[in-house]
């Protein structure tokens, strides 16, 4: 609790240091919700075009589409200190002042910024939501809006565990790499389609690799009440996420064995 305090803290002072300049925040948010909804205006176009795709309407698409993004978005608003943690951090030296302060490294540096702009990506994927639950054949009874909001906390959890991956590996980079952008952004896109229209190799990556489908594919097929036309059994759909959970514990793991690795860069 005393942790969760020290966070509370930490985002209060940020939202502070924000609304110093609102206009300015106002802006950032309406300008990255427009870029964003660019995203289901391209998965619009392409079911406009051809039509439904490996069996999918584009309400149910964006089912997908919506409750990733909407993940996407807590995890990039409340861990934006991960993502920065190479550049920031690292090569600068002031990770070791993170060090000499009587709190957990990663609490410090999960709080280090809560960025209200992201809020952009989440008000659009949260209009998607509104209009894909006209679009699709959606019960949203108790049972289906517990299977949501257990579908964004999974998806939430996957997102940080990748963040925090891609700052442990800037502890041996110093910057941190592109290439986890990979698996966040594109990881994001990827997520926004139904997984059986991929190949094989492509599904067993997101699913065994990075489970992706686990936080986004298999438990919106519960949301839909559709049966996986891969095959998995319907008890797994809703508890699918739970992957997401693991992978986070996994990645904390992972923190703590580069944290022993940590060698100043000085300043």
């Amino acid at each position: 609790m005393n942790g969760l305090a020290l966070y509370g803290r930490y985002v209060a002072a940020s939202l502070r240091a924000q609304a110093q300049y609102p206009a300015a925040t106002l802006m950032l948010t309406a300008g990255h919700c427009a870029a964003t909804a660019v995203e289901i205006l391209g998965v619009f176009a392409l079911f406009d075009r051809f039509g439904p795709v490996g069996g999918w309407s584009f309400g149910e698409a964006a089912v997908f589409y919506a409750l990733v993004n909407i993940a996407f978005s807590i995890a990039d608003l409340l861990t934006r200190g991960f993502e920065v943690f190479g550049t920031d951090f690292v090569r600068t030296g002031a990770f070791d002042r993170v060090l000499l302060r009587p709190r957990a490294a990663a609490l410090q540096i999960a709080g280090h910024e809560v960025r209200l702009s992201r809020l952009g990506r989440l008000a659009q994927a949260l209009a998607v939501l509104i209009v894909a639950s006209r679009l699709a054949p959606i019960d949203w009874d108790p049972a289906t809006v517990a299977i949501a909001v257990w579908t964004v906390a999974g998806g939430v959890a996957l997102f940080v565990a990748i963040l925090v991956l891609q700052a442990t590996l800037a502890v041996w980079t110093v910057e941190s790499l592109e290439i986890v952008n990979v698996l966040t952004y594109g990881g994001v896109q990827a997520a926004q389609y139904p997984f059986n229209i991929y190949a094989a190799w492509f599904r067993r990556l997101l699913t065994f690799g990075v489970p992706l489908a686990c936080v986004a594919y298999y438990p919106v097929l519960a949301i839909l009440k559709r049966s996986d036309p891969l095959g998995a059994p319907d008890w797994l759909l809703p508890i699918a996420p739970l992957a997401g959970f693991a992978f986070l514990a996994l990645s904390f793991l992972a923190w703590r064995a580069g944290m022993t690795r940590y060698a100043s860069t000085g300043s």
